[in-house]
C-alpha cells in the first residue's frame, strides 16, 4: 500500500517548489483554493470532504492523500470520511471502489488512533505512565 503520510508531505514540498518557480499561476491558484475552502454556508470540513469525494471519482492518488489529511485536520470523523467514500463510489462507479479502498488506507494512516499506536510501538510509549515527561 501507498504511504499516504509520506505522499502528502512530499506533495506539499513539491507544490511549494513549483509555486516558487511558477509564481503567478500558483499565487492565483492558492488564492482560489483558500477562498473556496474557507468556511461560509458550508464548513471547511464539509468542503474538505467534498474535495475528497471528487478526488476519488477523478482517481487522483495525490489528491486523496492531500484531502484525507486536510479533512482529518478539519475534524472529520472516521464515519464522516467513510460516508464520503460511499458518495464517491456512487458517483464514480466501479473504478471509484478501488480508489475508495486506497482512501480508506489513507484514513487509517492519518487517523489520530494510528498515531498513538505508532508512538507506542516506536517509543515504548505508556499513556498511563504518570512519571512520563
Amino acid at each position: 500500500m501507498t504511504n499516504y503520510v509520506e505522499t502528502n508531505a512530499q506533495l506539499r514540498i513539491r507544490l511549494g517548489e513549483l509555486g516558487e518557480e511558477l509564481t503567478g499561476t500558483f499565487a492565483s491558484f492558492a488564492r482560489l483554493n483558500r477562498l473556496a475552502m474557507e468556511s461560509g454556508a458550508l464548513t471547511n470540513k464539509t468542503k474538505e470532504l467534498m474535495a475528497l469525494a471528487i478526488s476519488i471519482s477523478l482517481r487522483c492518488d495525490g489528491c486523496i492523500a492531500y484531502y484525507v489529511h486536510d479533512a482529518v485536520e478539519a475534524g472529520a470523523t472516521r464515519q464522516e470520511l467513510l460516508e464520503t467514500l460511499g458518495v464517491a463510489v456512487m458517483m464514480g462507479g466501479g473504478p471509484a471502489t478501488v480508489y475508495a479502498a486506497e482512501a480508506m488506507e489513507a484514513i487509517d494512516q492519518f487517523s489520530p488512533e494510528k498515531e498513538l499506536a505508532q508512538a507506542v510501538v516506536e517509543e515504548d510509549f505508556d499513556p498511563y505512565d504518570v512519571n512520563a515527561d
